[in-house]
């Protein structure tokens, strides 16, 4: 008769030490022999399942992207603003306790309003010559916007200043170290994640090009990374990453610098991909596409052996930035992949979260595509984009500066200076 209560509550006990070891299904196990032991896909017994369901979810990925792609370059950055969103709230969730933000209502409000500031003094900086042509044919509204960006700076400081004074207002004496956390946690965020990815905006509007062929070979070099692992690999990579090989790696790496160089020269015969975008409107474009992407005559002659079949080729400038591009892709760009593996190890999740099937969540997607928007803008105004003023250059900095009023006085004066050159000189231009 004694004996029943012990042992209901021997299986009570158990019940609740089976809750407590309750894993959520997106936390991997802290056991590393455990999880090395099923590293390699070639070991996998299950990969020809979680296969099917990546490709379905890749295709359906890259049907959507060129979609976009022949929408145009608003659409895009629509894209990468919905993007950022999707990153910042699975961010955002991994350091989120409900027990502490039960007591702090207003709190999530914080966070966004932080994103949103950091968004606003972002793409104010980057796209200010594109909206202030769009809006060129209204007066008031030009004015208008030219006032907003002539003080944007001041904006945005304000706004992140009303955020801190918010933040320090809603400090409360138990959650002192939850509230500091959250706040670190909101700017790191801000820092890795937002302002990389901003850059991917720029490269947009600069041609779709600086674009396009960089987050194409981020695409390219994690299928095929998939497709050489999943046949071929033996070789573990890194620790970090157990399932990427060396076979996998090197393939790629192959495979990437290849079609950097064809895509290249794909791409550069389209002035819809090569032509900047001046404003934010979705017509279409043509423009100058420069000596970068015109083609060059080479002459191969006795470097060629005789069953080749070309002795002269045609190869754009351009391809040759694009082994560049390529060679990033292949051998650097991985480690934002591992860095996120890193990250998500330190947090013992197997993804940042679950919206895209048998990928896991944006970030996971997004962690080597960010590290390549930067190196592609950052190459692109080192070797490409022109040193020296351009017309474009003095356009932008007059329409960010000068008033309506101080623009027109500008033309006037310099008329005035094209006509006293023409009675001078008697300049052929002038007549």
């Amino acid at each position: 008769m004694e004996k029943e209560p012990s042992s209901s509550s021997d299986v009570s006990a158990s019940n609740v030490g089976r809750v407590r070891n309750r894993r959520r299904a997106n936390e991997v196990t802290t056991d590393g022999n455990k999880a090395d032991g099923q590293t390699l896909l070639v070991s996998d017994r299950n990969k020809y399942k979680s296969m099917l369901i990546r490709t379905y979810s890749t295709v359906w990925m890259i049907g959507g992207f060129a979609f976009l792609v022949y929408m145009g370059h608003l659409y895009i950055w629509a894209m990468v603003v919905v993007i950022q969103i999707f990153m910042a709230t699975e961010l955002f969730n991994l350091l989120r306790k409900s027990s502490e933000e039960k007591q702090l209502p207003g709190f999530r409000l914080l966070n966004w309003h932080f994103f949103f500031t950091a968004m606003l003094f972002t793409y104010g900086r980057f796209l200010s010559r594109e909206l202030v042509n769009t809006v060129s044919s209204d007066h008031l509204l030009y004015k208008l916007v030219s006032s907003l960006i002539k003080y944007q700076m001041f904006i945005c400081y304000f706004l992140y200043i009303s955020g801190f004074v918010w933040f320090i207002l809603t400090l409360k004496k138990k959650t002192y170290k939850y509230q500091f956390k959250q706040y670190a946690w909101t700017h790191m965020i801000l820092l890795t994640v937002f302002a990389q990815s901003s850059f991917t905006v720029a490269n947009i509007f600069e041609g779709m090009f600086w674009f396009l062929l960089p987050a194409s070979l981020i695409v390219i070099n994690d299928i095929a990374a998939y497709l050489f692992g999943f046949f071929l690999g033996r070789t573990p990579l890194i620790k970090l990453s157990p399932k990427k090989t060396w076979e996998g790696f090197i393939g790629a790496s192959v495979t990437t610098i290849i079609s950097a160089f064809l895509l290249a020269n794909v791409m550069g015969r389209s002035q819809w991909f090569t032509c900047p975008r001046k404003d934010l409107s979705t017509g279409w474009l043509q423009c100058d596409p420069g000596p970068m992407f015109k083609p060059e005559h080479y002459y191969l002659g006795d470097w060629a052996p005789q069953w080749f079949p070309w002795k002269e080729v045609f190869v754009m400038p351009v391809q040759w930035h694009a082994l560049a591009l390529g060679l990033f892709a292949s051998i650097i760009a991985p480690f934002g992949g591992f860095f996120a593996s890193g990250f998500k190890r330190a947090f013992k999740i197997k993804d940042f979260g679950d919206s895209i099937p048998g990928h896991g969540g944006i970030t996971d997607r997004m962690d080597c595509q960010m590290v390549m928007a930067v190196f592609a803008y950052i190459y692109h105004q080192s070797f490409i984009s022109p040193h020296n003023f351009s017309v474009d250059a003095i356009l932008d900095q007059i329409l960010r500066n000068l008033t309506y009023e101080e623009q027109r006085n500008l033309y006037e004066q310099l008329g005035e200076m094209l006509g006293n050159l023409c009675k001078a000189d008697k300049l052929a231009a002038c007549l």
